[in-house]
Parts: structure tokens; sequence; C-alpha cells
């Protein structure tokens, strides 16, 4: 089930999915992931929204990654997803797009369920 959820303070639809999913896998707040991940983007040179840098951030912080087969790449969506996996903490990687799981809920600040995952990271 889609959980409505965004701890950005000025809770405005900005292009922080990455943020929010880290907020809601952890319970960190959101400046505290915000901070973390500048200063490893700035450490590394790059964005803090790219996928290898937010991916270096979670494997620090214990969450380990996992691909999704490739043999039927429409069937899995965020919502098939969560009924596949309905106990645990992940962050589904879909596209640009990043949104958490957390025991079969979604947590995002739209609907995206129908998003299609590549890989997630399991916490």
């Amino acid at each position: 089930m889609w959980i409505k959820w965004n701890p950005n303070p000025k809770r405005e639809e900005e292009p922080d999915c990455v943020i929010r999913a880290i907020c809601a896998a952890t319970g960190m707040s959101w400046h505290e992931v915000f901070r973390g991940l500048c200063g490893l983007a700035d450490y590394e040179c790059t964005m803090p929204s790219a996928n290898w840098l937010w991916g270096k951030y979670l494997r620090r912080l214990g969450f380990r990654p996992f691909l999704l087969p490739e043999s039927c790449p429409e069937c899995v969506t965020v919502r098939a997803f969560c009924e596949r996996f309905p106990e645990g903490v992940y962050i589904i990687g879909a596209g640009s797009h990043a949104v958490a799981v957390l025991d079969g809920n979604y947590y995002d600040a739209w609907d995206s369920g129908d998003e299609i995952p590549a890989y997630f990271w399991k916490g």
C-alpha cells in the first residue's frame, strides 16, 4: 500500500526522492541524509543524486544491493515488489526514481506503485 511520505522540511515537490527514500528506510532526518550525501558527493566530486554515489552511501549504512531478474522486467512494479516482499526494509531504484519499502508498504510523495524497478537495496 502507498503511504504518502515527504520529509522535506518545506514539503515541496522537489527532485529529492533519494533523500526521501533514505529517510523513510533509516529514520534519519531530511537534513541529516542531505548533508551526508552532499559530503560524500563533495569528496567524490560528483552530484549527490548519482546512483553509484547514493549506493555507496547506502552500503555505508549497511544496505546490500540486488538486481531484479531481466526475464520479465514489466512484471515487477513497485506495488508487485511490495507484495513479493511483505517484510523488511528496502530502497528501490526505478529508472530515475527511488522509493522506500517498509514491510510491504511503499513510502513516497506520490503514488509510484506503477514504476518499474531495476534494482533494490535491502537494509
